[in-house]
């Protein structure tokens, strides 16, 4: 056995200093350098100035993308420190910009409360642009500095006076191409996240202007209701059951809570938790707190007044919040946060804290508002009978799971390498598509389950119905994880699961179909990264014996530049996987060397933006979705490819 390095020692210990380590490995500190690692640039700063408002200091925040995809923010806070750091024996701002963990946020009086728990925003952002410079009006005075890839150009200067009384910071970075993948700043990314930002910090201004058209895109936001008015904005697309929304407020052991909450027609639950800003995706102790709350008191009210008999069972959670729009966001001093991403809260005093202010102040709402009460309650009822109704088709899944001795479904053919890492399904449309995928597979590695028709709109029907689906159940099985609260990873029969739909208006619909039984059942699948998208050819060349397969009418244009136009080419527009024989499919669409996929990721920066889409799609009303049709129809190429999934149908899920 031969050694390639075996002169290891110390010399081959590296130490990164300063902010070398973030350009070295940027996953680490922001996530990825994909698109959504780029817009997190803009998080990280407008969370600063946001703690500025939050601390009470800042009542306007501008955002402007500039001409050269360069990014502005300015506040109207205190500005950022600028005095000599005792210990660096640099100006403070320097030390927020050039050093990691460094910030007014760390016990240091600066802050109450903080969404940048680990200091290392500005630095990162600095770090990982090309340039940025930083403006700061204080004290009469307006300073300045610059950075180049996160190194000090220039000592902090006065570059002018301001008058008595102003005071706040502006900061312009622009991304180091070398390191992004994508520098191209999306406006309605940016956009709905700071809408989300306004509607958290009540009575807070942001507003967000697209420098690079002509006239220049503006837009504002200012909501002096907070969270109550960001319901009424979940619920937009859905017909609420009582036009009030409920509203709870309180601090609670420093701990201050706000908890705002609308049931709809629907018979999906979009709660969304927040930290001091911070979307928490995984939920938490805050989470935890308002739901069992919300069952306590609703079964309680109910069994006081005798809606639900003493010998009948409680409304379980899920029944109540069958249809719920709701936000729950705290503010605390000292969060506790599982990772750098901030998913999920720990701190064991928030659930008390929550429980204990919505408790109180929803009992007596619901004393105050019995016909509300009443609506609700009957609701859950419903929702009750339907999962009880459900609990046999559940058991049936759920043992199908737990026992290797069950069979799977008949029309799946399932591979032979039993190991999920290196195993995929193909989720294939029609028996035509399935026989030509079972035959060109690797039967080793890969699985073909083919579907019958289009699965039922998961978004229309409550579980009894669901589970009831034979498609939804072949699927459920032969992916072994279970569904709902019975859902477990770890017992993933695939490592990816890949639907093929043909490039038409119904395969984009199936498509559409089956992401949205997995986003409302199974979203750890798509957040895990198990769920794909095939990418089919659109055409087959020929000419002179030879073939070409393009994928994209641009890519059709290249290759006909390449090798000529004239008689002898012979085109082939494909309308179906059943078009082409197993050799083909396999070649072009199913070869892990030469296919093409498009990993379905959720960005959890846009997660309510992702739920409302699916709302307006897949939902009851048919003017929401006439809207966006109209809105996003420019986007449209080629009207015969039909709406493309992967540009229009859901252009809040990132296909990367």
């Amino acid at each position: 056995m031969t050694m390639e390095n075996d002169n290891y020692g110390a010399e081959q210990i590296q130490v990164l200093e300063g902010l070398e380590a973030v350009r070295k490995r940027p996953g680490m500190y922001i996530g990825s350098t994909s698109s959504t690692g780029l817009h997190h640039l803009v998080y990280e700063i407008v969370d600063n100035s946001v703690d500025e408002a939050l601390a009470g200091y800042c009542t306007h925040i501008q955002v402007y993308i500039n001409e050269d995809n360069s990014i502005t923010v300015v506040d109207d806070g205190r500005g950022i420190p600028v005095g000599i750091h005792k210990k660096q024996g640099i100006p403070a701002v320097e030390v927020v910009f050039t050093i990691l963990h460094a910030g007014g946020k760390f016990g240091g009086g600066g802050y109450k409360v903080s969404g940048g728990l680990h200091g290392v925003g500005a630095s990162v952002v600095n770090a990982l642009s090309t340039w940025l410079e930083v403006e700061i009006t204080r004290d009469g005075k307006v300073y300045k500095q610059r950075y180049e890839k996160g190194k000090v150009m220039y000592k902090l200067q006065v570059i002018g006076e301001a008058p008595e009384g102003v005071s706040g910071t502006k900061v312009t970075f622009l991304p180091d191409h070398t390191i992004f993948e994508d520098n191209i700043y999306d406006y309605d990314i940016l956009r709905n996240r700071l809408r989300e930002m306004a509607f958290l910090t009540k009575g807070l201004k942001i507003s967000l202007t697209d420098k690079r058209l002509i006239p220049e895109k503006v837009r504002s936001f200012h909501y002096e209701g907070g969270i109550k008015e960001f319901v009424t904005y979940l619920n937009r697309h859905r017909d609420p059951l009582y036009n009030e929304v409920i509203y709870c407020e309180g601090v609670r052991d420093g701990i201050s809570v706000e908890v705002a909450l609308q049931h709809n027609d629907s018979y999906n639950e979009s709660t969304y938790s927040f930290v001091n800003n911070i979307n928490t995706p995984e939920g938490g102790t805050h989470l935890t707190g308002f739901k069992s709350a919300i069952t306590k008191v609703f079964n309680d009210y109910a069994r006081k007044n005798n809606i639900i008999k003493e010998k009948d069972d409680n409304l379980s959670g899920d029944d109540l919040r069958e249809g719920l729009a709701a936000i729950v966001s705290i503010k605390i001093s000292d969060p506790q946060f599982e990772g750098q991403t901030k998913q999920k809260l720990g701190n064991s005093e928030a659930r008390p804290a929550v429980e204990s202010v919505v408790t109180e102040q929803l009992t007596y709402y619901l004393e105050q508002n019995p016909q509300i009460a009443k609506i609700i309650v009957n609701k859950a009822a419903v929702a009750q009978r339907a999962r009880i109704a459900a609990r046999k088709a559940r058991d049936v899944a759920r043992k199908a799971n737990l026992s290797d001795n069950m069979a799977l479904p008949g029309k799946l053919a399932d591979c032979s390498d039993k190991d999920p890492k290196n195993c995929e399904i193909y989720i294939v449309e029609g028996d035509s598509a399935g026989g030509s995928a079972k035959t060109a597979r690797s039967r080793a590695t890969q699985a073909i389950l083919p579907l019958r028709g289009k699965i039922l709109n998961v978004e229309k029907a409550r579980i009894d119905r669901i589970l009831g689906n034979e498609e939804i159940k072949a699927m459920i099985t032969a992916f072994g994880t279970g569904i709902h609260e019975n859902f477990n990873i770890e017992k993933l029969r695939y490592n990816k699961i890949i639907i093929m739909t043909d490039a038409d208006v119904d395969g984009a619909h199936i498509a559409t179909l089956l992401l949205t039984f997995f986003y409302r059942f199974m979203p750890d699948l798509i957040r895990k990264g198990h769920v794909y998208l095939a990418q089919p050819p659109l055409y087959k060349l020929e000419k002179n014996k030879k073939v070409w397969y393009a994928y994209s009418d641009d890519e059709l244009n290249s290759i006909l530049d390449e090798v000529g136009r004239d008689q002898n080419n012979k085109i082939q527009r494909y309308k179906g996987l059943g078009e082409m024989d197993a050799e083909q499919l396999w070649e072009t669409t199913m070869d892990p060397e030469k296919r093409i996929l498009l990993r379905v990721a959720i960005d959890d920066d846009d997660e309510s933006e992702i739920d409302m889409t699916f709302n307006v799609l897949m939902g009851d009303k048919v003017e929401p979705r006439r809207e966006f049709i109209e809105t996003n129809a420019k986007y449209v190429k080629n009207l015969d490819i039909s709406v493309s999934y992967t540009h229009l149908t859901l252009p809040t899920i990132l296909l990367v």
